[in-house]
């Protein structure tokens, strides 16, 4: 694969470094520190799950299972842990879920609301519910930790702290990073990989990007009793979108609840970070209703940054010597060890699913 500059040192950047560098000199510019919290990829806790209403996903989410558990054995850290999830809420959107599993020959269950609330007291149920098994929590921070690592002990050279100006397609076969220190780096291959970012880089660098919108969440957390012990939860209100969907895990900092795309538009560089009161009170008010085994009075809130597409697809492909990874927020992290799989491949040449392309949206 000759070499490889990957600019964006979040989850997906660090995954695809993790699979290039076992077969690319890769070198990994990122503008901010290791441990830095201004993007999507910070924090304990990310929902891992096999239960979509789409069999595309569902089959994505166990292509990525035991990549997590290869990276738990090559890194010597835990990240992924089992803890089960519960869907509920209107049995028009959770049937579809129960049907993509079953397809898929992964094990569920359906079950009352109360039967649920007796089995899980610390939460109450909607009309319609469904647990899977396989599902829990990804250790956010360890896991990016763990793919920047292994990538480095495999020959890459990651660089903290250097931003990216530009990237230009040389041909078919080279491209040319600029950095705003005016660094200079020519590669047979580049890969973006920026979050927020990639509404201006990656759209002044390859066509046919989909219009992102880039937002500020605000996820809380809630002390509760052995949070660890609970099992993740998502919970469909309104079969017209009216509500957000809510969603929690438990996590060492607590039980993590929050809304789905729900916050303002921003650019990443010039946003507020402060938490906003009403935001954070209509978390509070969720809480209060559905999730009775926290602390409402303990609540503590932070910001991350989603990017997502119209479609909440992924955007996976290759123009020329550059390839993009982005669109994930929300929904994304849980597959990182694929996605890096899939970088590789496509600098290698091999295409993923269409639905994923540029220009096709």
């Amino acid at each position: 694969m000759g070499d490889v500059v990957i600019v964006g040192g979040g989850v997906m950047g660090c995954a695809a470094a993790w699979s290039l560098s076992r077969h690319a000199r890769v070198t990994l510019l990122e503008q901010f520190g290791p441990h830095h919290d201004r993007g999507s990829s910070h924090g304990s806790s990310r929902i891992f799950r096999l239960a979509y209403p789409d069999p595309f996903y569902v089959d994505l989410a166990v292509r990525a299972l035991p990549l997590w558990r290869d990276l738990e054995q090559e890194s010597g850290q835990p990240v992924l842990e089992l803890t089960g999830a519960v869907d509920h809420g209107p049995r028009e959107l959770i049937e579809p879920i129960a049907a993509a599993l079953r397809d898929a020959g992964r094990p569920y269950e359906i079950l009352h609301p109360a039967a649920a609330a007796e089995r899980w007291p610390m939460l109450r149920f909607d009309e319609h519910v469904l647990f899977h098994p396989e599902a829990g929590r990804v250790h956010a921070d360890r896991a990016t930790a763990a793919f920047r690592q292994l990538a480095v002990n495999a020959g890459a050279d990651i660089r903290h702290g250097v931003r990216v100006a530009s990237v230009t397609a040389v041909g078919d076969a080279r491209a040319e990073v600029v950095t705003d220190a005016g660094e200079v780096f020519t590669a047979d291959a580049v890969v973006l990989a920026v979050g927020g970012w990639a509404p201006d880089l990656v759209a002044r660098t390859v066509p046919g990007l989909p219009p992102l919108r880039v937002t500020q969440e605000q996820p809380v957390h809630f002390p509760a009793t052995d949070p660890l012990s609970w099992p993740s939860f998502l919970h469909y209100r309104g079969t017209d979108a009216s509500e957000p969907g809510a969603y929690g895990l438990g996590s060492v900092d607590g039980v993590k609840v929050g809304f789905h795309g729900v916050g303002p538009q921003v650019d990443p560089d010039r946003r507020d970070r402060t938490v906003d009161p009403a935001a954070l009170d209509r978390v509070v008010a969720y809480a209060e209703q559905w999730v009775p085994g926290v602390d409402t009075t303990g609540a503590v809130a932070s910001t991350c940054l989603y990017t997502i597409t119209p479609d909440h697809d992924f955007v996976l492909d290759r123009h020329g010597p550059v390839t993009v990874l982005g669109g994930f927020s929300g929904h994304g992290f849980k597959f990182a060890p694929l996605i890096g799989r899939i970088a590789a491949d496509l600098v290698a040449g091999r295409r993923p699913s269409e639905r994923f392309a540029l220009g096709t949206r």
